[in-house]
């Protein structure tokens, strides 16, 4: 069986916007801890909330700048 493994790609599309993690956050509502976990990929569960509210802070309109799918066996 193939499970897709989900990569955050949040760290690249901050610095291509040149934002900190703080400022993330306060554009956001997202708590900066959280912002940390995704920014390092190393959080286990993302809502689609949360990544609606960081891909409108940074003006993302297509979601694959943010989310990418791997196959993993």
């Amino acid at each position: 069986m193939i499970i897709l493994k989900v990569n955050i790609l949040l760290k690249e599309a901050m610095k291509k916007r040149n934002f900190t993690q703080m400022q993330l956050s306060e554009l956001s509502g997202v708590r900066q801890a959280a912002i940390s976990e995704l920014y390092r990929n190393t959080r286990q569960e993302i809502n689609l909330i949360m990544i609606a509210k960081l891909a409108t802070a940074m003006d993302i309109k297509d979601i694959s700048e943010l989310l990418q799918f791997d196959d993993e066996e």
